[in-house]
């Protein structure tokens, strides 16, 4: 019987000296999740219209101490990015540029990217990411919360992105930045509610185009056209003296 407690005793010491192995060194080592993709409903990632509850300050590239409260009574756009994000220029730096040049005629609609790693990115970071895509301040802002707990608490929470992800693999850090982020764009009414997410770079990957070969262009021309159907509502009146605004 003795022998049995013992046995079973080291059976059990041996099994969780191996699991305790797995979860903090195996573990670390298995690839990460793969990345969201996108759903044929397009939106369907953030559901319903729902409005924005709570304000985040933030520092633009030029240094200015803003908040998302200043863009109210505005059509904006927002995104998540850091500086030495590679998929971030690459996936979606074009696509705001094209987005921007769009909307370029329209004074109501503004741009926001916020990054995941305010720790890492400077205002000098900031201000040079936002000089290489040509981003004019007062109509596009590269900001910075400040600190990245209350940052990732913000994004995911109160505007519904996918779960950030810091990355653990010294060659996939390499390769693709050290988090893993949504890089889906969300479009804001003039009175603070999101009214859609529309994950344009997941999208043109290999496998959405596989899968559907116009979903791209589809979601690209949805968005542009709730775009504009939100900046013709409640479209504030022109000042005495003032021309209508087309």
């Amino acid at each position: 019987m003795k022998k049995q407690v013992i046995l079973i005793y080291g059976t059990v010491a041996v099994l969780s000296v191996v699991f305790v192995w797995f979860m903090f060194g195996v573990a670390d080592t298995l690839p990460e999740q793969p990345e969201p993709l996108v759903s044929e409903a397009g939106r369907a990632e953030v559901g319903e219209l729902f409005p924005i509850g709570r304000d985040l300050d933030l520092v633009n590239q030029t240094g200015e101490e803003v908040s998302l409260a200043d863009l109210k009574g505005k059509v904006w756009l927002v995104a998540q990015f850091f500086a030495v994000c590679p998929m971030c220029a690459e996936r979606n730096g074009a696509e705001l540029v094209k987005i921007r040049d769009t909307f370029a005629d329209e004074e109501d609609f503004h741009m926001v990217c916020i990054t995941v790693d305010p720790e890492t990115d400077t205002v000098e970071r900031l201000k040079d990411y936002g000089a290489a895509l040509g981003a004019d301040p007062g109509r596009w802002w590269f900001a910075s919360a400040g600190d990245e707990a209350k940052t990732h608490e913000y994004l995911e929470q109160e505007l519904k992105f996918f779960r950030i992800r810091e990355r653990r693999d010294p060659v996939d850090i390499e390769t693709h930045g050290r988090f893993a982020h949504d890089l889906g764009f969300l479009v804001v009414d003039r009175d603070w509610n999101v009214i859609g997410k529309w994950p344009l770079a997941d999208a043109r990957s290999e496998e959405a185009r596989q899968r559907d070969p116009e979903l791209y262009e589809r979601l690209s021309a949805e968005m542009e056209s709730a775009i504009r159907g939100a900046l013709r509502e409640d479209q504030p009146e022109p000042a005495e003296g003032e021309a209508p605004r087309s």
